[in-house]
């Protein structure tokens, strides 16, 4: 089929229609197990009353006004973000690659302020980003970066949960003013921060003066029991990084900033059209009250702990699974072998799934997944999975 757009997704042979909860149709009325959420977007699933009602209402008021205007609901999603996150002031976007590139402004700013000629921000390996020039030289992907140099210098990657590499880089390069990371990587492999380096790295930026700044876009918001994956470690960065599920599925980014990051920002020094208008604000506060509301925050942790341990008996001593590892509603099932051809095998099965890493299949469910539905999903995944494996041995 010939199409206007531009080649830059190798698209599944699927469209959907509507949605309900955690399930899609497609036009053929073919119904589908949304095992992935729009890439962990969709966190109400889909068609949710108290959201399609919130854009509803917002968009026949008023959809856009700009920040050169005061933006009520803004203001109250402001409120309602630096609760939960033990932040102090946000500033709003329209996706997680601009919230992170406003976090990297920052502390390129915080380190100007200080006289420094060439702010650095350590950042890890297997780490992802985004795909703007700032956040791609942030970002640990070969693939993402190839073509695209020269991108902007002042990165340093270290190894991840590896905090003497963190100090060993300090060394090497005195401007350093910040470090980057995301506690629970998403594209690198659902791969998670030892609680004790998180600890450990909140008190080295303590003792030396740098930003603490954790990427939660695909961590945030519930998806792993908790409002912020850093909960889990009992620590507050200087800035968190939102964007995904923080709309429930209209375009939305944020940076949080309290301590050292807080009042880095003044006017003119960062802006944007579209963040945090009022119809995606709308949406936002109707996205964390019925988080707060239908407790998903509880559902994430004890289904998303269900479904771990369900795939860990069904595919006991499976030959060819390396690891099965995550949180709450953000886990990843590890291979030997790069299973991309499991997707499209998922697909044809009724289960939206992909696969990051080459080798890790990624589930990422709406938070309203239910322990009968997390069944269905390990009922369909486990055999294909077994499958493959026998066909690579």
């Amino acid at each position: 089929m010939t199409s206007a757009l531009s080649n830059t997704y190798s698209r599944l042979p699927v469209a959907f229609t509507h949605g309900k909860g955690v399930w899609l149709w497609d036009g053929e009325g073919r119904r589908y197990l949304d095992g992935l959420a729009g890439i962990g977007v969709s966190c109400l699933g889909h068609g949710h009353p108290g959201l399609v009602a919130a854009i509803s209402e917002q968009a026949a008021r008023v959809i856009h006004t700009s920040n050169i205007y005061e933006v009520p609901q803004q203001a109250a999603l402001a409120e309602r973000i630096c609760a939960f996150s033990g932040m102090t002031e946000v500033v709003f976007g329209n996706s997680g690659a601009e919230a992170n590139e406003a976090a990297i402004k920052l502390a390129r700013l915080y380190g100007y302020k200080k006289g420094n000629d060439l702010p650095t921000i350590i950042t890890m390996e297997s780490s992802w980003h985004g795909r703007t020039l700032g956040t791609l030289a942030a970002t640990d992907s070969d693939k993402a970066r190839k073509g695209f140099g020269p991108l902007p210098e002042g990165f340093i990657k270290v190894a991840y949960n590896n905090l003497d590499a963190i100090v060993e880089a300090a060394e090497r390069e005195p401007r350093v003013v910040a470090v980057l990371l995301e506690v629970l990587q998403g594209e690198g492999g659902i791969r998670p921060t030892d609680v004790s380096f998180l600890q450990a790295l909140r008190a080295l930026c303590d003792a030396r003066g740098w930003l603490l700044m954790i990427d939660e876009v695909q961590s945030g918001i519930g998806r792993t029991g908790k409002w912020l994956a850093y909960q889990w470690a009992d620590i507050l960065p200087d800035v968190v990084v939102l964007a995904k599920g923080l709309g429930g599925g209209v375009p939305i980014g944020a940076i949080g900033a309290r301590g050292l990051a807080a009042g880095v920002f003044g006017p003119g020094t960062h802006g944007t059209t579209f963040g945090g208008s009022p119809l995606v604000s709308a949406a936002g506060l109707a996205t964390l009250t019925a988080i707060e509301e239908e407790k998903l925050l509880e559902n994430a942790a004890v289904v998303g702990d269900y479904l771990k341990a369900g795939f860990a008996f069904a595919l006991k001593d499976t030959p060819g699974v390396t690891e099965i590892r995550g949180q709450g509603l953000m886990l990843g099932i590890e291979l030997e072998k790069p299973c991309a051809v499991l997707v499209m095998r998922a697909l044809d099965a009724g289960l939206l799934i992909n696969v990051t890493r080459d080798r890790v299949v990624r589930l990422l469910p709406p938070l309203i997944l239910s322990k009968d539905e997390a069944d269905q999903i390990i009922e369909i995944l486990v055999p294909l999975i077994k499958t493959f494996n026998a066909e690579q041995a």
